[in-house]
């Protein structure tokens, strides 16, 4: 019976990590060189989620906000955005928990067109249907803290981490995300949303990114009593060096920024100062943020290493190939050059950090997003930094329990990481 478990479990992981290479980090993320799909399909939810750790997760399904189109608040290819929410209750029923979706980023016209033809671009594609698990479950022994709140996933379809405003006629694109923002915000508070004594907003990758950018607008939806937080999960994306000495994030953010008219949306705090591109980074955004920010990362961010940091247009010959599929193949010389990537994002976060009313969560694990698996969030064998799991140090510094600034010791000193280990 064990090993027959063991094997049944052995194919979970294996089905998830197919799921984790061809969808989620898919990585429909870069410029359409760079663009991995097979056949353009894509592995069902339910293994990315870690829903094989998870009994009967509770399935939500897609509200689109059919309002919005007179806003001009529409998905890439005109279609209607949406959200899924699963509402709180008992000591919950006045707090609310958003979760901006994830999903990369389209930089060119090339790639935004291909996007149309995705969830990650249209409604028509959309799940109607998803598991809430991790910080989104309704279960108290996955979700301690949150378990009960109002729980909102807002659905990505423009492209820009929710920023962008403008349109390509020709290509027929609407860059609208800036307006998907505020027409979910709107239809949420109709809904509310606004009487909400708590509120946090939550997003992971690229929804990380856009919870930085507008965690301070969503401060100012709500008035002075409402206690406000924002957390980012994997969304300190480093405008760092590429193994070939270039700038592959830089270079795909400047395409992100100029195509999708995002420079009006940035904090001006920042482009007073810098270019947009750079304020498109949240190393430049983060230490400005009023409201109080939780950055939760892994500090060898495993998006960051296959899709910025040694993409195949910066390693040609193909020498970090096996090292960004498997940390345990890694050469000295490649983990030293990771070393340094770590040292480059402990001194992103330096001011930020310094500030009591922020929180951290920065462990030595090769993963890319850890608040919405289960298996990573709240298990029995999550990740730790000083015996604590992410959901108990998050909710620590929402409810003001205890000070976290949690920083793992460097690689290989943390045995409770979940590493991902892609397959080819």
């Amino acid at each position: 019976m064990g090993s027959r478990n063991r094997s049944r479990d052995s194919m979970r992981v294996k089905l998830f990590w197919i799921w984790v290479v061809i969808g989620v980090v898919s990585w429909d993320v870069v410029d359409g060189s760079e663009l991995l799909h097979v056949n353009g399909t894509e592995f069902p939810y339910l293994e990315y989620y870690g829903v094989s750790h998870v009994s009967n997760p509770v399935m939500v399904g897609l509200t689109l906000i059919t309002s919005a189109g007179a806003k001009g608040a529409v998905c890439l290819d005109g279609t209607s955005p949406g959200y899924h929410l699963h509402r709180g209750y008992g000591s919950g029923a006045n707090s609310w928990l958003i979760q901006l979706e994830g999903g990369g980023w389209c930089n060119n016209v090339r790639s935004c067109v291909y996007r149309k033809t995705t969830r990650r671009g249209s409604s028509k594609y959309m799940e109607k249907q998803l598991p809430f698990t991790g910080i989104l479950s309704n279960k108290a022994e996955e979700n301690p803290d949150f378990f009960n709140w109002n729980r909102v996933k807002v659905r990505y379809c423009d492209g820009a981490s929710f920023a962008g405003d403008s349109e390509d006629k020709a290509a027929q694109l609407q860059f609208r995300g800036q307006r998907i923002w505020l027409a979910a915000m709107e239809d949420l508070m109709s809904k509310g949303m606004r009487y909400a004594k708590q509120a946090l907003l939550s997003g992971c990758s690229a929804g990380g990114l856009a919870s930085i950018l507008h965690c301070d607008e969503f401060r100012g939806l709500f008035p002075r009593t409402t206690k406000v937080k924002c957390l980012s999960d994997a969304g300190l994306f480093l405008d760092a060096a590429d193994v070939s000495g270039g700038r592959t994030l830089r270079n795909i953010y400047g395409g992100v920024v100029n195509l999708q008219g995002v420079k009006p949306n940035l904090p001006r705090m920042c482009t007073n100062h810098l270019d947009p591109t750079s304020c498109f980074f949240p190393q430049n955004l983060i230490a400005s943020i009023k409201t109080p920010l939780f950055l939760l990362n892994a500090a060898y961010d495993a998006w960051q290493l296959q899709a910025s940091l040694a993409p195949s247009s910066a390693d040609p010959h193909g020498h970090w190939r096996q090292c960004t599929l498997n940390h345990a193949r890694c050469s000295a010389s490649q983990i030293q050059f990771l070393q340094g990537f770590r040292n480059q994002m402990l001194n992103a976060i330096r001011g930020f950090s310094s500030s009591r009313q922020n929180g951290l969560f920065l462990n030595s694990c090769f993963a890319h997003c850890q608040s919405e698996r289960q298996d990573t969030w709240f298990a029995d064998n999550s990740p730790t930094i000083g015996n604590k799991a992410i959901a108990l140090a998050v909710g620590d510094w929402y409810f003001d329990r205890a000070a976290v600034k949690a920083i793992d010791c460097p690689y290989p000193c943390d045995k409770t990481c979940h590493n991902l280990v892609f397959h080819e």
